[in-house]
């Protein structure tokens, strides 16, 4: 079964900290990730550029409508997702896991993927 994991962060602290205080954070999860590319567990996945580079669609009123921005204001926003293959929710939790480790900094969403026929959730690289 296909998860998305989804990353939210707080991005005012993530923006705040140096690009080296970034890049360790990264690598702390990187033997994680390699372990699961490793297996056939990651399909996809990438971080996001920050909120403010967002714009959301919306229909109202008959009219399209463009916001700049994320929907709503929270205190943690989405940073990133990756796309997974679990054999159950158990094991996503524990991919899940993995990715946070011991900072403080992320939680991470873990949602089952609908599949629907014909449709490909997570399209072939190309050649």
């Amino acid at each position: 079964m296909k998860y998305m994991l989804l990353t939210y962060l707080n991005e005012k602290t993530w923006l705040e900290m140096t690009p080296e205080q970034q890049q360790r954070e990264m690598d702390s999860c990187a033997p994680h990730v390699r372990k699961l590319m490793s297996q056939n567990k990651v399909l996809a996945g990438a971080p996001l550029h920050p909120t403010s580079t967002a714009t959301t669609v919306r229909y109202r009123d008959n009219k399209r409508l463009l916001t700049d921005g994320p929907f709503a204001e929270t205190r943690e926003q989405l940073g990133g997702y990756t796309i997974i293959e679990a054999k159950d929710l158990d094991e996503a939790i524990e991919i899940a896991t993995g990715f946070v480790g011991t900072s403080t900094l992320a939680s991470i969403e873990v949602r089952p993927i609908v599949e629907f026929e014909g449709v490909q959730a997570v399209p072939k690289a190309s050649a």
